[in-house]
């Protein structure tokens, strides 16, 4: 998939990937919707509206109130590649969130994966 099509995906068609993803694992949608605010800094409100706006994920982040200034602290290797090193800003927020849900997915605690 090129970066493109990734770009103008709607954030809508992966989310219940990542929910299936976490609940597989025994964690929760509740606990998806709280790793996107803590990235983004949307609202539950605001989480809501952009998925029933089938928005694209450059917008999702293009327009997040806040994103979190921790992010920073997440890395390691999420498809193969070092999110850390990822140049491109919209493709390294996109396997941020990846990398995070993949962090709930392998059991980690809430506390770490929010980098508290």
């Amino acid at each position: 998939m090129t970066k493109h099509k990734i770009y103008t995906m709607s954030v809508a068609s992966v989310y219940p990937h990542y929910v299936t993803k976490a609940e597989k694992k025994g964690r929760t949608k509740t606990e998806v919707d709280e790793i996107i605010r803590w990235l983004t800094g949307y609202s539950q409100e605001e989480l809501e509206a952009q998925l029933e706006k089938l928005t694209d994920f450059e917008t999702f982040f293009a327009e997040a109130p806040q994103m979190n200034p921790s992010r920073n602290l997440i890395k390691g290797v999420i498809c193969g590649v070092r999110v850390e090193d990822i140049q491109e800003p919209t493709m390294q927020e996109i396997r941020y969130l990846d990398k995070l849900i993949d962090e709930l997915a392998k059991g980690k605690s809430m506390e770490n994966i929010l980098r508290k």
